[in-house]
């Protein structure tokens, strides 16, 4: 296996022994921001909306992003980093903007540093999972509104104690909901329900993250003539739905076999892996 390597706000690093320096705010409070990213055929994809949003949820927590820090800047930065670790192929890709060091929960600086990272990943283009995910909900913490909600913050403990959940039961994810009972998202994933071939999805006005991959397949469901819908999503609404699936940027569209006793197709989830793929292999085919 080649060797991997980080770029630590410039400094190109060896992976394979401590890459980040003490005092790290990410690291210390949770304090920045995160984009994952899928790589395909060794080229970062989706990168316009990733960096809107890693740039958009730095602001939200008052970081300063420097003016250097555009699409094409972390495109050459992420490039780098893939061809110096030879991933040729499948991989996916890390992007952090942390406050700088300095202070404690009262930070000395807003300025903005950037951390990113790449691993290889065992598929090239997007596969549909072969056996369906077993899900439940998470019913221990609910996600609360707030004006950080569609962000994808370092304060990730909800999403880690949901993830602790699902192996103690023995699930492969649960859903996480909101005070009032809606179901929001999985533990690393947006939400999507199928009935009588429409798709509906927790609107962002509801909390969830706004996924990148999220976004590209309602815009792949509409091109192709499948209807969507943004929606409030009560556990009623997947006991009664046809399929259900869950996205995310490196993984794509996983599909859920089961909730409780009942059970899904993966029909829709299947034509849109179909359409992910082929939308990929176009653009980089350019």
């Amino acid at each position: 296996m080649a060797q991997l390597y980080v770029n630590s706000n410039g400094t190109i690093i060896a992976n394979d022994g401590p890459t980040i320096q003490a005092g790290n705010r990410g690291h210390l409070y949770g304090d920045g921001v995160f984009e994952s990213i899928r790589i395909m055929n060794g080229r970062p994809l989706n990168m316009d909306n990733h960096i809107k949003r890693l740039i958009e949820g730095a602001k939200a927590i008052k970081i300063r992003p420097s003016v250097f820090f555009t699409t094409e800047f972390f495109e050459e930065k992420v490039q780098e980093l893939i061809n110096k670790s030879e991933i040729k192929e499948g991989g996916r890709c890390r992007i952090s903007l942390d406050r700088m060091m300095g202070g404690t929960y009262s930070p000395t600086s807003n300025e903005a540093v950037y951390f990113i990272e790449v691993y290889s990943y065992e598929f090239n283009d997007f596969d549909l999972n072969s056996k369906g995910l077993e899900i439940d909900l998470y019913t221990d913490l609910k996600k609360y509104k707030n004006s950080l909600s569609n962000y994808k913050t370092k304060n990730g403990l909800l999403y880690v104690m949901a993830g602790v959940n699902a192996t103690e039961r023995k699930l492969d994810d649960v859903l996480i909901g909101n005070e009032k009972g809606a179901i929001l998202e999985s533990s690393s994933c947006n939400l999507f329900v199928v009935s009588n071939g429409v798709l509906y999805t927790p609107g962002l006005d509801e909390g969830c993250i706004a996924g990148t991959m999220r976004m590209q397949i309602i815009n792949l469901a509409v091109s192709h003539g499948i209807k969507v819908y943004e929606c409030t999503i009560f556990p009623q609404n997947i006991i009664a739905a046809d399929e259900i699936f869950l996205t995310n940027a490196v993984r794509g569209i996983t599909w859920v076999s089961g909730y409780r006793t009942k059970r899904y197709f993966n029909n829709t989830s299947r034509k849109l892996v179909a359409y992910l793929n082929d939308y990929w292999e176009n653009q980089l085919g350019e």
